[in-house]
């Protein structure tokens, strides 16, 4: 093995699985040796994903694969609620981890992995690649930068297409993916949490499902994932923010619009258009505002999530690489998840929650 070349190992090699394999694949020093499903299926994919690189080891149970030592570095791709189980058998490891996001589909289990990453040697690193997006990552630049002055508002909207197709059908069930604004929106959550800096307080929601797998049923079971909702997040300090999610709104042009205003200006970010626009008050006014197309010329592999997903993994590498703190920590993605499930809770009780309380519950 070259000195400076990591070798990975993949747990969960469906969808996501595969997307981190191709993302590796266009990463210099990366190699996956390793990938490890219970879904023939799947473990087919990834060795055709494989064929032109080495044969990598194949594994059906993640503890073999963690204790082969034919890794460096753990991908972790499974179905949300199998999330915490390798994960916490990685970290009680010195094996670096990567885990997609959510984190865990439960607050218990999410405090379980944080507490267990205090004693973890490796890097670990919660997959909340949306951070990592270039019109997302110029306007979270833009407000520390101060281009808006002192942030009051954030909102972000997703219109979007509804869930994938995925192994089992496994997507279309709360208790397997946490809930619609856990599994999905714990991106937008962490994005929130990020720019606004401070703690949220208190959650206010409204969502249901009303179009999408109305008549899905699967052993039995009808699928139960909410297709709308509207979040406000309040948090300490005064700043609002708010998610605007509609999962039957493929008929757009973008899919995401973030939009961050503070006393000096606005900043909005557009995807997949890829544009950014900048007004400041007193010298824009409306229709008056600057726009660029934001590129990022390390990408060299764009996938499901417009080159994040390897920007995201050139930091994990890097982290891996120099010994340095990850930039996204499992705490960072424990809050996300806090988020979202306060959100759950506020519309199923038709209330506002207190983030104090849910913490306290649970």
């Amino acid at each position: 093995m070259a000195s400076d070349e990591v070798r990975y190992g993949v747990i969960g090699t469906g969808l996501m699985g595969i997307e981190h394999i191709e993302n590796l694949k266009a990463l210099d020093g990366a190699v996956v040796t390793a990938i490890c499903d219970t879904h023939v299926p799947s473990i087919e994919a990834a060795k055709a994903a494989l064929a032109d690189g080495p044969t990598p080891a194949v594994f059906t149970d993640h503890r073999d694969l963690i204790g082969s030592g034919t890794c460096d570095a753990v991908v972790i791709a499974t179905p949300n609620n199998l999330h915490v189980e390798p994960l916490l058998d990685v970290l009680a490891t010195d094996l670096h981890v990567l885990v997609e996001k959510p984190l865990c589909t439960t607050i218990d289990d999410c405090r379980a992995v944080v507490e267990a990453g205090r004693h973890h040697r490796g890097v670990a690193w919660v997959g909340l690649e949306y951070r990592y997006m270039p019109p997302v990552a110029r306007l979270i630049d833009e407000v520390r930068g101060g281009t808006v002055g002192k942030l009051r508002m954030l909102s972000i909207r997703e219109h979007r297409y509804p869930f994938l197709a995925k192994v089992d059908n496994w997507n279309r069930f709360s208790d397997n993916t946490g809930g619609t604004l856990v599994e999905k929106c714990c991106h937008y959550f962490d994005l929130m949490n990020h720019m606004v800096g401070t703690r949220p307080l208190r959650v206010m929601a409204s969502g249901g499902q009303d179009v999408n797998h109305l008549d899905e049923y699967h052993d039995g079971r009808r699928s139960d994932i909410l297709d709308n909702a509207y979040v406000i997040v309040e948090y300490d300090g005064g700043v609002r923010a708010m998610l605007d999610l509609c999962m039957f709104a493929e008929a757009t042009k973008n899919q995401e619009e973030l939009v961050a205003v503070g006393d000096s200006g606005k900043v909005e970010a557009l995807i997949p258009e890829s544009v950014i626009r900048i007004g400041r008050r007193g010298r824009h006014f409306i229709g008056e505002v600057e726009e660029y197309h934001v590129d990022d010329d390390r990408i060299r592999y764009s996938g499901y999530h417009h080159g994040s997903s390897y920007l995201e993994h050139c930091g994990l590498l890097h982290a891996i690489r120099t010994d340095s703190e990850p930039l996204v920590t499992l705490e960072d993605g424990m809050w996300g998840v806090v988020v979202g499930a306060a959100a759950h809770r506020s519309i199923d009780e038709q209330r506002a929650v207190r983030i104090s309380e849910m913490l306290a519950a649970d």
